[in-house]
């Protein structure tokens, strides 16, 4: 449910309400918007009396919800939300380039391709410590060792650093770690996704191969449920009866999750397609239809990467898909 108060309501004015709401067992999300405020209720809304709320000499209107996604519901929270990584912002405007290389496989390495990818524009570092393999015979990261490199290359760099998380076990290992990435695979993961949300940073979380948008939206409310609303969406492709690239990239998601969600959405045309010619038009279309942001695999020598090197570019490769994209963005702002 949620409560529209009348134009010109301050906070003095709405805050017996809220208390009110709040002593009927029921979170309270305020939103304030330039020329509203709303109350998205969150809890049990069916014992409270709609006309008496209505009613109400600051209330504009009362409105049922029925999306089962009430914290991320754009409905609940109408402004555009920006997450934050230090001095990054991502969403409402915002666009944010994350590259590197699917896995970190030398200090060498991650240092080599963090400095490339910064000088094409690239604002946050992303490189796998865990990685969640189809084989279990496939290179599984360099786990707890792949964090300190990160860590370098951070240093080194001064990138945020975007990592992926696997099990709740380690937890502690990431505690540095500036976001949080959420696989494909652990989408529906709910209890690693109720730990994510008792943090306060960033979570990246992906759709699932064969995810629906409202069950991405779901995963996103377990965390958010917990309190941590720093949450980006990722779509990355998924599986249809395609037969030529990795995933099919289901682009027509990020205007529909704009349209549902106040949360930023970001795009990964390199495990969507696969293959490294297909990710510079994937990456422009993405940016033209409304994305807040791309993930791009990076690496220094893709034809001997341990992991995904097919879909990787080549630095020179990533400094000439940066320019398009700014291009695109530029022509997408008249």
């Amino acid at each position: 449910m949620i409560v529209i108060l009348k134009h010109g309501v301050n906070q003095d004015m709405r805050q017996p309400l809220v208390d009110w709401l709040e002593a009927q067992k029921l979170k309270v999300h305020v939103s304030e918007g330039e020329f509203q405020t709303v109350l998205g209720l969150v809890g049990d809304t069916r014992q409270l009396d709609m006309d008496l709320v209505g009613s109400l000499d600051i209330v504009d209107s009362v409105k049922q919800v029925t999306d089962p996604f009430k914290c991320c519901n754009r409905k609940f929270h109408p402004a555009d939300t920006v997450v934050e990584v230090g001095d990054v912002k991502i969403g409402g405007g915002h666009f944010a380039m994350i590259a590197g290389p699917c896995s970190v496989e030398s200090e060498e390495q991650i240092v080599t391709v963090a400095k490339a990818v910064k000088a094409s524009g690239a604002q946050l570092l992303r490189g796998g410590a865990f990685k969640p393999r189809t084989s279990p015979y496939d290179f599984q990261g360099l786990q707890a060792t792949g964090l300190e490199l990160l860590k370098i290359a951070r240093q080194e760099t001064g990138l945020p650093i975007v990592t992926e998380i696997m099990s709740i076990e380690h937890l502690d290992l990431f505690a540095d770690v500036d976001v949080i990435q959420v696989g494909a695979r652990n989408m529906q993961n709910f209890d690693l996704l109720r730990h994510l949300g008792q943090l306060r940073k960033p979570i990246l979380l992906k759709r699932g191969l064969a995810n629906t948008l409202k069950e991405l939206l779901m995963s996103a409310e377990y965390i958010m449920a917990g309190g941590n609303e720093q949450v980006i969406l990722c779509e990355r492709g998924i599986r249809t009866f395609g037969d030529y690239t990795r995933n099919t990239l289901d682009l027509a998601a990020v205007p529909m999750l704009h349209q549902l969600t106040h949360l930023p959405v970001i795009v990964d045309p390199s495990h969507a397609t696969g293959r490294a010619h297909l990710v510079e038009p994937m990456a422009m279309a993405a940016a033209a239809c409304g994305a807040d942001g791309l993930i791009i695999e990076v690496h220094n020598d893709p034809l001997h990467a341990l992991c995904d090197g097919a879909q990787s570019l080549r630095p020179e490769q990533y400094d000439v898909l940066a320019e398009k994209v700014r291009r695109i963005r530029e022509v997408s702002a008249l």
